[in-house]
């Protein structure tokens, strides 16, 4: 389950807010097509006790999103009940009167896919896929918790979810600029405001509640006429009202509770803060108070944010990134909600910068955009990208953003499902006129501007519990009645015998004349054309020379190519409404493209001079340089990436190719040394189409799309052999486990990770120890998970992973847990592992099945988008698979029986475990040694040796957990 300390805005209002790309400076080019029309239609319908049901039909897989939203969040707390609508969330997936148990357990056996709930200021909600004949098994799991909850929530179940809410609050406070949102709401509204608290809540209010006060809040708040349900996908509004009415019918409405009024709670005086924060850089935050949801002001304001510093060449961007140089990075945008939406400005600068140098130029661009206006090019490019993005985000059918989304949340809000027409609307028509005048209406004084620098973290008081004014629960409106109800809830949850096939998409070839093979999967859903140009030449290819010179390399091929520069680039991208860019991995790298299909022609050949003639101009790879370093500075404090840089050399040894940070960016000091000459050379070296892959994914044809592809890209050619990577060396595993401290000051959380060396992924065992993977840590209910969260609530989630590799592929475990319960939650870790890998606890025959369920009935959901299939069809050309590999790896798990997955399970090694523990080491460093789970060793975040200065007094061992 998520939290969310901001709003989230539905698929438009993301769009706007974060659309990709940035701001043209030069005319656009012609579009080849006229644009596709955008729209997601729908019918909706509502029952006598009022729920509201809308539905859209799209067939193109055999799915259904069931997206339901609750009218409440955090908003609707009174005093003394803060973080109880995020508590509610979690408090109904834990089972309901018909369903004892986790509330996940039936969707994994129906292969679920974008399941999840979230909670804000304003709402509530819960979402999952499911395939078409497991409808009804959603829509009775949804309606038991609507209407039966109640005789499900007993004071173990609100202790458990308590503990859980509370270490999520430890998380996300634990990072850093993690106190950040807390004090600019603190700052922005009064504290009687409904926006005046956290959504998470105090910890003494979350202490404070007690089982009737719980219940009362779900009598309060969550009856079907407080809701608005989505099926959106392979259904018709025939056969949703149907369901609907049999499964929800019966559930009596809730008092009719008034939503408060909308109140931006505008500031009349600009106001400032500095706080101190064990962070790598000072960062600057200002907002101000503006229009709410739903108003052709916050649609406006979103586009004049896209100007100003919501794109790559926007005008922050251009001034302090790419001109003055005092920013690692900037940005700005409009993010609404109900009651009052805010503005956003965030620049985080580079060492020895004054802030106050940052701020005035803040200041005189934001001024000047008022006064003058966006240029007619910039407008134009900000509603291309703004539609693009749009576009794409409504690929998905549910899932965060999706059509189900946005079709809630316009309903929820403004009462119009189909409110995000108007939204499209006012961006198509809105002119430069229209943002001078919402600019200088709401982006004057009232600002609040908040510094956050170098030095320690204070943890910031919790509000004492409150004691909430007298509430008795109104009488419900007599127009709302029931339906009789059919469905005998004491038969338990309806399951499905027969379930839908994945119709993966045939994999069409041919080869261009440079010697690229083209693999296309045809995708005609939406008008977009995704591209992804597979190379060798990965993090393997560092060895032996510059850390992060690939990473760099790549994510510099877009940073301007051929006549254009960084800026001309970007604005040309923009205006066709094109994503494009490049990365490397462990053994590759590659480059993508995500255009619209009316713009394809002249997108191919943008990023055909992204592949041939990236620039690599000087004065770019000096700024990318210093804002990179400075993300290594950020990788390091943060708990969960200073472990993932530390830990690779720990388990490969310091020699091998993998032995390096996981995220491929390198150290400071290999970054600091890189020249263009590297940057030239592996260019030459390893972007070069002989031998490579091209996997197209999209609204195309080979007969449309392989005439472009010859045009821009047939007569490329690399220049001399090609190099090659030597195979990944094999790794001995350690003789004993080895314990690695990293000292975090302060934290209220201890970052564990376990890893441990296992097969190439190209390994014939590879699949049965994924599926043994699965039963130890790899989904929900999976035993770590169970014992960690929800058993003992010390953790918000731990899980277990295999990493793809084409050599010596690491496992890993890894559970941020709370920091007085580090020893206690490391001996979990260490039996659960040790009991499951010896035999004393071999997977059952449940837990195997289940695996075997929810990989086979998941497949048409997984499937759903481009970007999903092009993924797994570049596995397919990495690991050198068949192309029906989806379907095989599916009938080798159908056919895994317990004793094979037990004897997989072998492969891990409970005496040969690295641990990496992320940490006060205060608190922690004492109580690890005295456990004796392996030689203790401190590291500080480059993974070098800490000398001890003393030796830690050692308290007496502490008793073995439960």
């Amino acid at each position: 389950m998520t939290v969310f300390a901001r709003p989230r805005a539905a698929a438009l209002a993301l769009a706007l807010a974060t659309a990709m790309g940035g701001l043209t400076f030069t005319p656009a080019p012609a579009l080849a097509k006229a644009p596709a029309k955008v729209d997601i239609a729908y019918d909706e319908f509502t029952l006598p006790n009022g729920l509201r049901v809308v539905v859209h039909t799209d067939r193109k897989a055999p799915i259904v999103a069931v997206n339901l939203w609750y009218h409440v969040g955090s908003k609707d707390e009174p005093s003394g009940r803060s973080g109880f609508a995020h508590l509610f969330e979690h408090l109904m997936f834990n089972g309901s009167e018909n369903h004892p148990g986790e509330y996940f357990e039936p969707f994994e056996l129906i292969g679920a896919t974008d399941m999840n709930g979230t909670t804000n200021q304003d709402r509530t909600n819960y979402f999952q896929n499911v395939p078409t004949t497991a409808l009804d098994t959603a829509l009775w799991m949804e309606s038991d918790r609507m209407g039966h909850l109640l005789g499900a929530i007993d004071q173990k179940t609100l202790d458990e979810q308590r503990g859980v809410v509370q270490n999520e609050k430890r998380q996300g406070e634990n990072q850093p600029y993690g106190q950040v949102w807390t004090k600019l709401g603190q700052a922005l509204y009064p504290k009687s405001h409904p926006y005046g608290h956290t959504v998470i809540g105090s910890m003494n209010d979350l202490n404070a509640a007690s089982l009737d006060d719980v219940k009362q809040w779900f009598r309060t708040w969550y009856g079907p006429n407080n809701a608005v349900l989505v099926l959106a996908g392979d259904i018709d509004v025939k056969t949703a009202r149907e369901k609907v009415a049999k499964y929800f019918g019966h559930i009596p409405a809730s008092p009719t509770m008034a939503q408060p009024k909308v109140d931006v709670a505008v500031r009349a005086q600009s106001t400032r803060e500095v706080m101190q924060d064990k962070v790598p850089a000072v960062r600057v935050y200002r907002a101000w108070n503006v229009a709410q949801v739903g108003t052709t002001d916050i649609d406006q304001l979103q586009l004049l944010g896209f100007v100003l510093g919501g794109s790559k060449s926007s005008r922050l961007d251009t001034r302090l990134l790419h001109g003055d140089k005092l920013v690692d990075s900037i940005s700005a945008g409009a993010y609404a909600s109900q009651l009052g939406s805010n503005f956003m400005i965030t620049a985080t600068l580079k060492d020895g910068v004054d802030p106050a140098k940052v701020e005035a130029i803040i200041d005189e661009e934001l001024r000047k955009l008022i006064a003058e206006g966006p240029t007619a090019a910039e407008l134009s490019q900000a509603k291309v990208a703004t539609r693009a993005s749009f576009i794409r985000g409504i690929e998905r059918i549910g899932g965060f953003g999706g059509k189900a989304d946005a079709l809630a949340e316009c309903a929820i809000y403004t009462g119009n499902p189909g409110c995000f027409r108007d939204s499209l609307k006012t961006i198509e028509t809105a002119t430069a006129t229209d943002l001078k005048a919402v600019g200088a209406k709401w982006l004057g004084k009232g600002d609040h501007t908040l510094i956050v620098q170098k030095g320690e973290r204070t943890p910031l008081p919790e509000d004492p519990a409150g004691t909430p004014a007298p509430f008795q629960l109104p009488a419900v409106d007599k127009k709302y009645k029931t339906t009789a109800s059919t469905v005998d809830r004491k038969a338990g949850v309806p399951m499905p015998t027969q379930f839908p096939q994945l119709a993966f998409p045939a994999l069409q070839r041919t080869t261009l004349s440079n010697g690229t093979q083209v693999i296309l999967a045809e995708r005609h859903d939406i008008p977009v054309v995704q591209m992804s140009y597979q190379f060798n030449g990965g993090y393997t290819a560092d060895h032996g020379a510059k850390l992060g010179t690939s990473s760099f390399a790549m994510g510099m091929l877009d940073e301007g190519a051929g006549e254009l520069g960084t800026l001309a680039f970007a604005n040309r991208a923009e205006a066709l409404g094109a994503n494009l860019g490049a990365s490397a991995s462990l053994d590759g790298s590659s480059a993508y493209l995500s255009a619209l299909k009316e713009n394809l022609d002249p997108s191919l050949d943008l990023f055909a001079d992204m592949l041939r003639a990236p620039r690599f101009d000087q004065a770019e790879v000096d700024r990318i340089k210093a804002s990179w370093i400075a993300g290594i500075k950020q990788e390091k404090a943060r708990p969960n990436s200073a472990a993932l840089r530390v830990l690779p050399p720990l388990l490969y040894g310091a020699d091998h190719a993998y032995a390096i940070p996981f995220s491929g960016s390198g150290t400071e000091a290999s970054i600091a040394s890189l020249t263009r000459d590297d940057l030239v050379a592996f260019h030459k070296a390893w972007v070069r189409p002989e031998g490579a892959t091209l996997i197209v994914v999209g609204d195309t044809t080979l007969k449309t799309i392989v005439p472009m592809l010859e045009k821009h890209l047939g007569d490329w050619r690399g220049e001399g052999a090609a190099p090659t990577v030597a195979a990944p060396a094999a790794v001995a595993r350690p003789a004993q486990p080895r314990v690695f401290l990293v000292d975090q000051p302060g934290a209220v959380q201890a970052n564990l990770f376990v890893g441990q060396l296992m097969p190439s992924s190209k390994d014939p065992g590879a699949v049965k120890l994924e599926v043994a993977n699965d039963v130890i840590g790899g989904s929900f209910t999976a035993r770590l998970n169970m014992n960690l969260r929800e058993d003992k609530h010390w953790s918000y989630g731990a899980r277990t992973q295999l990493v793809n590799a084409l050599g010596p592929r690491p496992w890993l475990a890894v559970a941020p847990v709370q920091i007085d319960k580090t020893v206690e939650s490391m001996q979990e870790v260490q039996r659960e592992v040790s009991e499951y890998v010896s035999g004393k606890a071999p997977p059952t025959a449940a837990e195997v099945a289940k695996i075997q369920a929810n990989e086979s009935r998941s497949l048409p959901g997984a499937y759903e988008t481009a970007s999903a299939v092009m993924g797994t069809i570049g596995g397919i050309v990495r690991y050198g698979r068949p192309d029906d590999y989806v379907t095989r790896r599916n009938a080798e798990i159908a056919a895994l029986t317990p004793a094979q997955v037990t004897e997989a399970a072998k492969a891990i090694d409970p005496n040969a475990l690295t641990w990496v523990v992320v940490g006060d080491l205060k608190q922690i460093e004492a109580p690890v040694r005295a456990l004796n789970l392996g030689a203790v060793q401190v590291l500080d975040a480059d993974g070098k040796p800490v000398v001890a200065t003393a030796a830690p007094a050692v308290p007496a061992k502490p008793a073995s957990a439960k």
